[in-house]
């Protein structure tokens, strides 16, 4: 399998990262509304400091307009309350007008001591259904706003949709002088691609078969070289991690005994993204799957019967998940975010079974930020397979 060029290709630890339900996502049976798991301020915070806990790098707070919480907002009311993991938020481009957004990033940024990430997200706004090829040129521009905003004295940009003329950056300067927060983005299209390309550090999959993310790897690498950028990868994925194979797979259909399938038909719909390329090749995946999901010996596509987005779940012993792991690794994957049902339960069991045997890190930053690592705890006896 051909491995692409990858930023940080000596790091020899990766970016463990969680996931917090802000967007009414959690269940303890897939596809079962559960009032006690629903996105409520203090359950997604509660998710937070289990993973800080735990000693996750970095934890995802995603973004939608259908339900549950304001992101940025969270991120803000986490700053003061969190020391050590890093926030991954998700940023719809264009939903604010841009130079406010990179002042509200900023003042994030300074709340949380430099450990702000971001999502770049491009989808439709509420009543908005507008042509991909502008969503991300729309997108494009954004992001180079940004990006003056957080490395020069004045904001000039000339676009199709944003023109600006000196405008102070005074007010728009981030804790991290070195260029800003890392820009994690994922999608599937051309556009996406070149977007990623032009102006993004970390590319995020969703995942698939191996040989179609390493394709992937390799479409996006064109598009970044001819930029004359090299990127780091980074993979999405839930996980089931248990002592035994057998006990990880009773786990997986457990979690769907109780699915109806038409309910969550209409949960996988309701995601502005439900008709992305993306969601299509989660799809995909589903249709090439064995009788019982798996597409891969561990790679199980039950998990998108109920959700748009990451529909595939790892599933399998210690070993095995680490095994999975260092596999993507040797892809050149160096960022991963894991999520699990229900999440404190999950967080809890990759926590304590899988992640003390990581070498881990938050990813270094293209201008220069060192990666502050933490080893491995050294896995006892018994053979990966």
């Amino acid at each position: 399998m051909t491995v692409v060029p990858v930023r940080s290709a000596d790091l020899d630890a990766s970016e463990i990262s969680w996931f917090s339900a802000l967007c009414s996502d959690d269940y303890a049976f897939l596809g079962v509304p559960d009032g006690t798991l629903r996105s409520s301020f203090e359950h997604c915070f509660e998710i937070v400091k289990k993973a800080e806990v735990l000693g996750f790098r970095n934890i995802l707070c995603p973004s939608s307009y259908q339900v549950g919480q304001d992101t940025l907002s969270f991120v803000a009311a986490c700053a003061p309350i969190t020391q050590n993991i890093n926030m991954l938020a998700a940023i719809r481009c264009g939903e604010m007008q841009p130079i406010m957004l990179a002042r509200t990033v900023a003042t994030l940024d300074h709340m949380l001591k430099g450990r702000l990430t971001l999502n770049v997200i491009s989808s439709d706004f509420p009543g908005e259904v507008a042509d991909s090829a502008y969503r991300y040129r729309r997108s494009h521009e954004v992001v180079e706003i940004l990006r003056q905003a957080w490395t020069r004295d004045a904001i000039d940009h000339d676009g199709e949709i944003y023109q600006f003329k000196n405008v102070s950056t005074e007010p728009a300067r981030p804790y991290q002088q070195n260029g800003g927060p890392l820009l994690y983005f994922g999608g599937y299209s051309p556009d996406a691609l070149e977007l990623c390309g032009a102006q993004c550090d970390v590319y995020l999959m969703w995942p698939e078969p191996k040989e179609q993310l390493a394709e992937r790897m390799r479409a996006v690498h064109a598009r970044a070289e001819a930029h004359g950028r090299v990127l780091d990868y980074g993979l999405r994925v839930h996980m089931i991690v248990r002592d035994t194979e057998q006990e990880a797979r009773e786990y997986a259909n457990y979690l769907v005994s109780k699915l109806d399938d038409e309910y969550g038909k209409l949960i996988r719909e309701r995601a502005h993204d439900s008709i992305s390329l993306g969601v299509s090749h989660q799809a995909r995946a589903r249709e090439l799957a064995d009788q019982f999901g798996y597409v891969e010996r561990h790679l199980w596509t039950g998990i998108g019967r109920a959700r748009s987005g990451c529909g595939a779940a790892i599933v399998g012993s210690t070993d095995q998940v680490l095994s999975e792991i260092e596999a993507y690794r040797n892809m050149g994957i160096r960022a991963f975010i894991f999520s699990g049902y229900p999440h404190l339960d999950e967080a809890e069991h990759f926590g304590k079974k899988v992640l003390p045997h990581l070498k881990t890190c938050s990813l270094p930053h293209a201008y220069g930020r060192v990666p502050k690592e933490t080893p491995a705890t050294p896995l006892g006896t018994g053979e990966r397979r």
